[in-house]
């Protein structure tokens, strides 16, 4: 069963609350409180997949210290981005 677009979001507001760390917690919460009702099917796919990332890479990729895979680029650089306004 496909879960409607309502729940979707809360549950990636949720997990982007809930991370190992507290700073992804941080970072990808204000992210997505700034930026997932805007976003479409394609984007939040992309965003979903993202959460399934280790906490320790994303800190890193978010932060510069490390290269984020080709298909995240584009993302981390708007987390990024969000964190610095």
């Amino acid at each position: 069963m496909q879960e409607d677009r309502t729940t979707r979001l809360k549950r990636l507001q949720m997990r982007s609350m809930r991370r190992g760390i507290k700073e992804m917690d941080i970072l990808l919460s204000a992210f997505a409180a700034a930026n997932l009702e805007q976003m479409d099917a394609a984007q939040l796919d992309l965003y979903d997949q993202l959460l399934h990332e280790n906490d320790q890479d994303l800190y890193q990729w978010v932060t510069g210290q490390a290269e984020p895979q080709e298909r995240f680029r584009a993302l981390v650089a708007d987390i990024a981005q969000t964190y610095q306004k």
